[in-house]
């Protein structure tokens, strides 16, 4: 293309694959997004309300959330590109759009870059107030945090498609007091809600330290989004390369214990040419497979939505048969002893003794992964006295059924099923073929 020469790089290839002349939001897919709103109401929701389900993992799922564009997250130590890998997949090099990218420490906010339809800068105080977008439940993070979240909205075709969240640097050896707002939890809530997460190294100074553990711990379960990337990887020769590569994934040995580990892409994710005498076909595709991922992500996102919400429900459902239990345990223990309240904290702080979490593991779709711990329920039950919670068994009406059932059925046959189009509706067809025929006047209605 014209770029060469110029020391810029042809990006026509990015356009074509995003295929960014030519999306347009179908119906299929906001007729998803209705039904599962609709599932999320009908049968997650009143179960979260009943057993307070967002004060045990703060974490509750707003409208806002399921209707969102899929989301990838940019993490890594500061300084290894991240800045500038987004400015290059938007095409922003060099237009007043462009983040600012530099060798000091720069991004010390979350930035969130997104569609709109002229270029403007938000305050995380006001995404976080406006509940029709996915970020109010950041909220909860104080004010510390509001501080440094901002967005960035710019009418662009990719970011109609999705939106990109570029992250503070791991600045090793930090505390957690330093910076101000509780990072692990906020780190947290953002690999919990990415399609696609990028870790981004430069591969000249791979330090894998006391933070990136940290991190790598919470991205557990998260695994299949997770996309390493050797950043500059023209600045090193392909032995260093090699080298580096190997370290990369020794260090993460102990922390990533699944069949398959995440995909590494080697290249240098920015403007300008790849430096001289490096290996620019290997690079060029790896890059394009990394936006063949992306793209992907793009492609699946309503089944990626579906995953997320019944993960959600399967953590409301366990939430609800664990206090369930406790509340079980709780009125078998009471005939014996005397004091309520002795009694109770005798569960609480010892729930092993009486095979609290054993016997949920023995039910149906219940992961050891996705049971919280118990300090989480002394926590909880600190907050919420027991008398406040229902049995299961009791929370059924005759018109509704049963609390349980419905979200049971939620998660093993609505929410598989709900990408789908449903049949349509009588009346409902646009088509000529199937016109409603006249009605004969004559025949009795």
């Amino acid at each position: 293309g014209d770029a060469i020469g110029s020391g810029l790089r042809d990006r026509s290839h990015i356009e074509e694959m995003l295929r960014l002349a030519t999306s347009e939001p179908s119906v299929e897919f906001s007729g998803a997004i209705k039904r599962l709103l609709d599932i999320y109401h009908k049968a997650i929701k009143p179960m979260e309300q009943v057993f307070r389900y967002n004060e045990l993992r703060q974490h509750e799922v707003t409208d806002g959330e399921i209707t969102s564009k899929p989301m990838v997250l940019f993490l890594g130590p500061w300084s290894v590109g991240k800045s500038s890998m987004i400015n290059y997949l938007l095409g922003l090099h060099g237009t007043p759009q462009e983040l600012y990218t530099g060798a000091e420490p720069t991004t010390s906010e979350y930035t969130v870059i997104m569609h709109g339809e002229r270029l403007r800068t938000i305050e995380g105080i006001v995404m976080a107030a406006d509940s029709s977008r996915s970020f109010s439940p950041l909220e909860k993070f104080g004010q510390g945090f509001l501080e440094r979240l901002v967005g960035i909205e710019m009418p662009h075709k990719l970011l109609e498609r999705v939106t990109f969240v570029d992250t503070p640097g791991i600045i090793e050896n930090r505390k957690q007091q330093e910076r101000g707002y509780p990072y692990n939890d906020v780190c947290q809530w953002f690999i919990d809600r990415a399609d696609l997460i990028f870790l981004v190294f430069d591969p000249t100074k791979l330090d894998v330290g006391g933070e990136l553990e940290m991190l790598f711990r919470q991205m557990k379960g998260r695994e299949s989004q997770i996309r390493l990337i050797l950043n500059k990887a023209d600045s090193l020769s392909t032995q260093d390369l090699m080298r580096v590569y190997g370290a990369l994934f020794w260090s993460m040995a102990p922390l990533v214990n699944v069949t398959e580990p995440p995909r590494v892409y080697v290249s240098s994710f920015w403007p300008q040419d790849y430096a001289p005498d490096t290996s620019r076909e290997l690079f060029m595709k790896e890059e394009i497979s990394l936006i063949e991922d992306l793209n992907q992500v793009i492609e699946n996102q309503i089944e990626n939505k579906i995953a997320f919400i019944r993960q959600h429900a399967i953590r409301v459902r366990i939430h609800a048969l664990l206090v369930d239990r406790y509340l079980h345990t709780y009125h078998e223990k009471l005939g014996w002893f005397g004091d309520p309240h002795e009694v109770f904290q005798d569960i609480v702080n010892d729930p092993d003794k009486y095979y609290i979490f054993k016997s949920i593991l023995a039910k149906t779709n219940v992961s050891k992964f996705d049971l919280p711990d118990k300090e989480a329920y002394q926590d909880f039950f600190g907050v919420n006295p027991i008398s406040n919670f229902k049995q299961l068994s009791q929370l059924c009406s005759w018109t509704g059924g049963c609390l349980l059932e419905k979200i049971e059925k939620a998660i093993s046959h609505e929410l598989p099923a709900a990408p789908a189009s449903p049949p349509p509706l009588p009346g409902a067809c646009k088509s000529p073929e199937c016109e409603e025929k006249p009605k004969n006047r004559w025949r009795k209605q």
